[in-house]
């Protein structure tokens, strides 16, 4: 019985097959990073660490959890951009936060509020930057009936408007309690 030699593939088949694996590779690179976004944009996630407990009960009182109209929001939709490049950068800085966690710099209440007004600064310079780009999600000057809000309201929010203010200019403490500045007696 005699043997046949093993032909071997040509250069162009084990192109193929090795573009096929890495795009196979890469589809599933794709889609598990997408869930891993998904994942890390619930409230579950959000609150999971001991130091998210405090702002999420803050939140759980504010109309931005309950209200009238049975609309909520989520911790990711006040806190983490839509578009992919800004959300990516945003789950960066996020890691800072695990850090802390992690460290025991925030993981209990006491030492959370003794840093909250650095951590509230930082969330307020962001969305000033960001011209409150997630407020905008839900929140347009243009879509708002100024008829039906009060008087002092319509007012504010049409000059915030012609000025081109942001959101948090005005509305820092709506969501979370708003931390006394460095100094204050509580």
């Amino acid at each position: 019985m005699r043997l046949r030699p093993v032909e071997r593939r040509s250069t162009g088949t084990r192109v193929a097959a090795l573009a096929a694996a890495a795009a196979l590779g890469g589809a599933g690179a794709v889609l598990l990073g997408a869930e891993a976004l998904h994942r890390t944009n619930t409230q579950a996630f959000c609150v999971s660490c001991h130091s998210m407990q405090t702002v999420f009960e803050e939140h759980r009182r504010s109309l931005h959890y309950r209200n009238a109209s049975g609309v909520m929001a989520t911790c990711a939709d006040c806190h983490v951009p839509d578009a992919l490049g800004p959300q990516l950068f945003a789950k960066a800085v996020a890691v800072k936060d695990v850090v802390h966690e992690v460290l025991g710099t925030i993981d209990t209440p006491e030492k959370f509020e003794a840093r909250r007004w650095r951590l509230a600064s930082a969330v307020w310079r962001k969305m000033e930057a960001t011209d409150s780009r997630e407020c905008r999600g839900c929140h347009v000057f243009s879509q708002m009936d100024f008829e039906r809000q009060d008087a002092r309201t319509a007012r504010r929010h049409q000059r915030a408007e012609r000025e081109g203010r942001t959101c948090i200019s005005c509305h820092k403490g709506v969501a979370h309690r708003l931390p006394d500045p460095p100094g204050d007696a509580a």
